[in-house]
């Protein structure tokens, strides 16, 4: 059975201002699940209280094995009110602030001022009555701002396609086809040299089909043994930046790069030059690859 409260004619007779004083270092500032309906608590009530001053905001406290009711009353309003929702255990100082006597109890807030409705839930006319003199209330007071609900759109972001030859590329990984990948974005290259993606995406597949058949401890220990060899430190390069090793894997190539011969330069460079792609943003690893490259080239 509900209980209607004396309702809008309270208008002020119960403050809150203190309770938000106490909390407003604690408030968190991140953006709340639901523009429209929102958890509420002790810390909490104070950006409900300061947005109150542009829109209406309704505070239902529930609590035990009670649930919040007016969620899809509120919600049908399209951003007139905000619903507030204050399980009661959580919140002890908000609920004595307000003066609940039982719960569900349903109060308005309006330019910062606690508004009591009613306790219990009424049938669902009774309470778009209430609602209707809340907002002629809170007009009186210049409270008339909105609350804009989120679109369908910006809640779910629809992702751009992929160009025709950079999803046949994933596609053909997705099959385990390394060749097949490897010629779709040399085509897209082929297409447009400008295309940075498919550029990254040739690297990566090239270094995937580098690695894919190499015994890294069998690797590591040839390039012991050979240290001056390039193949065996080109394979040992290619496993550690295929593991995230950028540093390690140019300063192995870059170690051999001023003793090797023009076509073994030729060789490093190339390869240096995919790592800086692979590693993508220029990082201090990489530019400090890249700078150590010029000057051993110039």
């Amino acid at each position: 059975m509900s209980s209607p409260l004396v309702g809008p004619a309270l208008h002020g007779a119960l403050d809150l201002s203190g309770l938000v004083r106490k909390h407003a270092t604690q408030a968190p500032s991140g953006a709340p699940a639901s523009p429209l309906v929102r958890d509420v608590d002790d810390v909490t009530i104070g950006e409900l209280v300061e947005l109150s001053k542009r829109v209406p905001v309704i505070l239902e406290v529930y609590g035990g094995e009670l649930a919040p009711a007016l969620g899809p009353l509120i919600e049908s309003y399209a951003g007139a009110f905000v619903l507030g929702t204050v399980r009661g255990e959580n919140a002890p100082e908000l609920v004595k602030a307000l003066g609940v006597q039982g719960i569900p109890t349903v109060v308005a807030l309006v330019a910062g001022q606690p508004v009591p409705l009613f306790q219990g839930i009424p049938p669902e006319p009774d309470i778009k009555a209430v609602l209707e003199q809340v907002l002629a209330l809170a007009a009186k007071g210049g409270v008339t701002d909105r609350v804009t609900p989120p679109t369908a759109e910006a809640a779910e972001p629809v992702e751009e396609p992929l160009p025709p030859l950079h999803q046949e590329a994933y596609d053909a990984l997705s099959r385990n086809d390394i060749a097949g990948a490897k010629a779709a974005f040399q085509k897209a290259l082929a297409q447009t040299p400008a295309d940075s993606e498919a550029e990254a995406g040739l690297a990566q597949v090239e270094l995937l089909e580098r690695v894919s058949g190499l015994d890294a401890d069998r690797a590591r220990e040839e390039a012991a043994e050979k240290p001056k060899d390039l193949a065996a430190a080109l394979a040992v390069a290619d496993i550690e930046i295929s593991g995230g090793r950028v540093e390690e894997a140019c300063e192995r190539l870059l170690a051999l790069y001023s003793e090797s011969p023009t076509e073994d330069k030729d060789t490093i460079r190339k390869r240096l030059l995919a790592y800086f792609i692979l590693a993508g943003a220029p990082t201090d690893a990489v530019k400090q690859a890249r700078n150590r490259l010029s000057s051993l080239m110039f």
